[in-house]
Order: structure tokens, then sequence, then C-alpha cells
């Protein structure tokens, strides 16, 4: 038995910006993508709506700082084979980062998280990770979210090139979830059902590869 992680924000866990609910289990992507790969895979879905790479929400509820969450999380589901990591759509706040590069940079951080995990198991062998850039966001007339990220739409459009240098440089695997998807104008960040399902099929044929089936 295989097992992934897929490590995200809203957009895994399944935020519907038409109900303001949440998008049906069997919509969400990493629901499509486990039910693709088969029973012989485990996929975890661990989304929070709000996360960031690795800043911090002083507005927020709960812990939305990827960063310091991920460890816990790691220790919490491993052995592991795979972290998917989604994330860097929050970032794009002026009030929490603002900036591709900011995001880049949080993503490194995560990478090194779980590169140099203490792991509960003695084992040599380490979960590969597949870096996801978000897709891109789009102009919408919600004007709370417009202005919540501000100049997010210019911004978001760079992680896709950003992130895919830093996988090669990193040695992680890439998929730009913006080629198969895109967000959905009602408030310019999160997916409708169509796109969220098209995000778990595009990711299929990568995943198979990086566990070797």
């Amino acid at each position: 038995m295989k097992t992934v992680l897929c490590y995200g924000d809203s957009l895994t866990w399944g935020y519907d910006a038409e109900t303001l609910g949440r998008h049906p289990l069997e919509d969400r992507w990493p629901s499509v993508l486990a039910k693709a790969l088969g029973p012989g895979v485990q996929v975890i879905a661990e989304g929070l709506n709000g996360r960031t790479t690795a800043y911090d929400d002083h507005l927020a509820d709960c812990d939305r700082n990827g960063a310091r969450i991920l460890p816990t999380v790691l220790h919490s589901h491993d052995p592991l084979d795979l972290v998917i990591i989604m994330l860097g759509a929050n970032d794009m706040k002026p009030a929490i980062c603002g900036t591709a590069f900011g995001a880049v940079q949080g993503m490194e951080r995560l990478i090194d998280l779980v590169r140099h995990h203490v792991w509960s198991f003695d084992s040599e062998e380490r979960p590969d990770i597949l870096i996801v850039s978000p897709p891109p966001l789009c102009e919408t007339a919600n004007t709370t979210f417009a202005a919540m990220f501000a100049g997010g739409v210019e911004q978001s459009a760079m992680l896709a090139t950003l992130y895919a240098d830093l996988a090669d440089e990193k040695g992680c695997g890439f998929f730009d979830a913006g080629s198969v998807a895109e967000t959905t104008p009602l408030d310019g960040v999160h997916l409708d059902a169509t796109n969220t399902r098209a995000i778990g099929r595009g990711l299929e044929p990568v995943v198979r590869m990086m566990l070797g089936l």
C-alpha cells in the first residue's frame, strides 16, 4: 500500500464559491486522484482554508502557517511515499505576503521540512515531494475578495514558472494545476466542481510515475 499526503489550502479542502460551503467529497481533487489510482494507494487530504506556505495570519481563528503545522501532520501520517504540496494562493494576500517570490521562499521552507523531518520509523526511505502550483487568480467582481487579494492576479501568474524552477533546483516533481484548471470569477480564487476534479485527473499520471506504479 502506497500512501500519499495532499497538503494544501481551501483548494484542497474543497471550498465552493457558489454555495459558500464545501464541495461533495467525490468532487474534491484528492478524492478524484484516489479513485483514479485505485485501492493500492491511500490518498490523505490535508487541506485547510487560508493556509499559507510559511506565513502567519494574525486575524485567523486557527494556525494557518503551513510551515509550523507541517511537521505535526507528517508525524500524524507517516510513513509516507509521496507528499503533494499545493500552496501559495493565500500568500498572494498583501496582508500575508503579497508576492510570488515570497511564496517560493515559503515553498522552499516546506520542502526542507519534509527532507529533514525526523521520521518515526528508522528507514532510509524518504517520501518524494510533488510541488503543485495552484491555478492563477482571476479578476472578480466580488469586492471583498478583490480587495483581499489586491495585486494577486499578476503575482499568482508567476507562480508556475517560479515553482517549476524551484522543483528543478530541489529535485522535486512539479505539476502546474493551471494547465488543467482555472479559478472561478465568482471570487477569483476558488474552483468549481469541474475544475477541482480536473486537477485530480491531471495529477494521476504524474503521481503514478513518482510512485512507480
